[in-house]
């Protein structure tokens, strides 16, 4: 599955070197502000279940590269980016920090408004590499591929790109929590991301 997902990226990335002008591909890099799903645990001596609703957004940020296939008012921009997203959960007084990593393939479809400015929409194929929740064991996650959306606005200046884009995943992506180093407990915690992603694209 891995390798069709690159082999599809690398043959459209080939397909814009024979394409118009504004055709090509490039590297793109830039910031992402997170937040995932909601954190549920239960303590072994508990009765009941603890629901904390969301995570506190955190920094994180994603390298990549693009190829790009333009025709005229529209273009194809197939992506392939490695991302790093950050989000905690207050529990209990403290602070856990859920780290994910984990590559995204954006197929996204863009109309050119007027001059420089853009906007663009399409789906984003993900797999996750790897996900850590502080302080806590983690199962691996239900589902390693998963599909969400990307859209946003674009302005291009030259060779250089700036975008500014959501990204939001389908459905919920649980892994199990199995215990932690102070007490045993069970519970789940939802990696289905929904960040505001600032990118910077160079076409080369």
């Amino acid at each position: 599955m891995r390798k069709s997902l690159l082999m599809a990226v690398f043959a459209l990335i080939g397909i814009t070197a024979f394409a118009q002008k504004d055709s090509g591909f490039g590297i793109k890099a830039g910031l992402n502000y997170n937040q995932n799903g909601d954190l549920s645990f239960k303590q072994v001596q508990s009765a009941g279940e603890d629901l904390i609703a969301g995570s506190d957004g955190k920094v994180g940020y994603h390298v990549g590269f693009y190829g790009k296939l333009d025709l005229s008012k529209i273009y194809l921009r197939p992506e392939l980016i490695y991302t790093k997203t950050k989000s905690s959960y207050d529990v209990e007084g403290g602070t856990n920090d859920y780290d994910i990593s984990k590559l995204d393939l954006p197929v996204l479809l863009g109309y050119k408004i007027i001059g420089p400015l853009h906007i663009f929409a399409g789906p984003a194929f993900q797999y996750t590499l790897k996900n850590d929740l502080e302080d806590v064991e983690l199962d691996d996650l239900k589902n390693d591929f998963s599909v969400g959306a990307h859209f946003g606005v674009g302005v291009n200046l030259g060779n250089i790109g700036f975008d500014v884009r959501y990204e939001r995943g389908f459905s919920e992506n649980e892994a199990e929590i199995i215990g932690d180093n102070i007490v045993d407990i069970s519970g789940r915690v939802d990696s289905r991301p929904s960040q505001i992603i600032f990118g910077l694209s160079l076409k080369l």
